[in-house]
């Protein structure tokens, strides 16, 4: 289906932010501890970081290490002609009733093979990050994360990364440099991905995270808006 066809109102675009799920390596317990040495030892490589630092910079990318501590959602709501942007943040400490509540919008609202979810980089990151937190919380998966036997046309996931690769499995493009160039406001005006376990574990943050979390949305619905041919939307 071509981007144009797709309703807006029938997307919910989403982004996530994620933290290593201890505050050290030396509270992970010794199974976690024990696997962490093995994984990392193909992400350090030939440096000389240790198993712990490894951890405090990269423990929150791997969905078996770390854990969501907000998901931003947004639609795009047309009256009269008008298009305008509805955001709304899960943020907790408490991961489980967060992805509860971020389950319960998608049961109520987008629980069926009309709708989408739409984030940048989704396909390998936001979508399977989300769908494995809510295994290991015991959460039942809400039918657009539910993918296991679907081909992969049945999958209802758009994503501006791959949409922008054209086919080019090598490229990588950043949502801050995609920004730039079809002129769309940074989201990056306050902190970076980098920063966020720093602003959770050290400065005990959710509100600046939540915040930072729903500029990338506003900026990833901009940016497929770009991709239609359609203006951006400045409200």
């Amino acid at each position: 289906m071509r981007l144009q066809h797709i309703p807006l109102n029938k997307i919910l675009f989403l982004d996530i932010e994620t933290v290593p799920a201890f505050s050290s390596y030396d509270e992970l317990p010794t199974r976690l501890q024990k696997a962490w040495n093995k994984k990392s030892e193909y992400i350090i490589k030939d440096s000389d970081t240790t198993p712990a630092e490894a951890f405090e910079k990269r423990g929150g990318i791997y969905a078996e290490f770390g854990k969501i501590v907000t998901i931003a959602v947004g639609l795009v709501n047309i009256q009269n002609g008008e298009k305008s942007i509805r955001l709304k943040s899960f943020t907790s400490d408490d991961e489980r009733q967060l992805l509860l509540d971020f389950k319960q919008l998608l049961d109520t609202h987008y629980h069926s093979d009309n709708y989408f979810l739409c984030a940048h980089n989704g396909k390998e990151f936001d979508f399977p990050y989300i769908a494995r937190r809510m295994l290991i919380n015991r959460i039942e998966l809400p039918h657009l994360l539910d993918i296991a036997g679907k081909k992969p046309w049945e999958i209802q996931y758009l994503d501006t990364l791959e949409l922008w690769k054209f086919g080019d499995y090598k490229h990588y493009t950043s949502l801050e440099l995609l920004a730039a160039l079809f002129n769309i406001p940074s989201p990056k005006d306050d902190i970076d991905g980098s920063e966020v376990a720093s602003v959770y574990y050290n400065d005990k943050n959710l509100d600046r995270i939540s915040q930072y979390c729903q500029k990338d949305v506003k900026t990833l619905i901009n940016l497929f808006l770009s991709y239609r041919g359609e203006d951006i939307i400045n409200d």
